[in-house]
């Protein structure tokens, strides 16, 4: 698909690929990437591929600072990249959505959830991780990290999965306290799939049953992948997520 632009007041343009459904009745798949990731990952575009064949809306975007976006990644934060999604839920998705979204892009997909129940058909994490900036902080820096990241308000760290380090600022630090979801219960009215890897070595397994254990009404189920790393990239991870977003479209 064509990359488009969504022009906003004041704010930097959100690069985006939308295809409308051509079969009524499903709801638009919205892929949310996850944190330093675009819309051009392998599951954002296997899942395109697999809502193509069968005439299903779909649309996947890039966060402010993000991939083919406009703006610095350093100036975003979890509330920043939640009103990015949201302007893509607003402006370009039709009707009923199912989200799909990845590591971060899971919990940004909650918080999308809690706001606009009315236009959820359901929702599916993949290696959700709700609440990852208070976990870091808390758990993962140690002291020396925490001083140079409250005395600079910017802290670099080994990235896995890339040459070049996370970037990590006080900013998302601070703003990731006002978005924490595993603190307190939540009602969901659709359903909520959440596939995650026991391999996985950026988010631990047991956060897939944290998410569950505050959701006190609605229907949650955790699919664990034995041999799944954070990715879940493989052909049986992908295969397996599509199921779940049939599932969720009642097909």
């Amino acid at each position: 698909m064509t990359i488009q632009y969504l022009e906003r007041k004041d704010l930097p343009r959100l690069a985006y690929c939308y295809r409308a459904g051509a079969v009524a009745g499903l709801p638009t798949v919205m892929f949310l990437s996850g944190y330093r990731s675009d819309m051009t990952g392998t599951k954002a575009m296997y899942l395109e591929e697999q809502c193509r064949l069968r005439g299903q809306g779909f649309v996947r975007f890039d966060y402010s600072g993000h991939g083919a976006s406009e703006g610095k990644f350093e100036d975003g934060t979890i509330g920043i990249w939640k009103e990015d999604a949201r302007a893509i839920l607003d402006d370009v998705a039709q009707g009923k959505v199912a989200l799909v979204g990845s590591s971060m892009g899971g919990w940004i997909a909650l918080l999308l959830a809690l706001e606009h129940s009315e236009r959820l058909a359901g929702l599916i994490g993949i290696a959700a991780a709700p609440d990852f900036t208070r976990t870091m902080h808390d758990d993962i820096l140690n002291d020396a990290q925490r001083r140079e990241l409250d005395v600079r308000g910017v802290l670099r760290i080994p990235n896995d999965y890339s040459n070049e380090p996370y970037l990590i600022t006080k900013a998302l630090i601070v703003d990731g306290e006002q978005h924490c979801l595993l603190d307190r219960t939540h009602i969901f009215s659709a359903p909520i799939r959440l596939v995650q890897g026991m391999m996985d070595n950026d988010v631990p397994w047991q956060t897939a049953y944290r998410i569950k254990n505050v959701i006190k009404e609605g229907d949650v189920k955790v699919l664990l992948v034995q041999s799944g790393n954070h990715r879940l990239s493989r052909a049986e991870d992908l295969a397996l997520i599509d199921a779940q977003v049939r599932e969720i479209s009642g097909l």
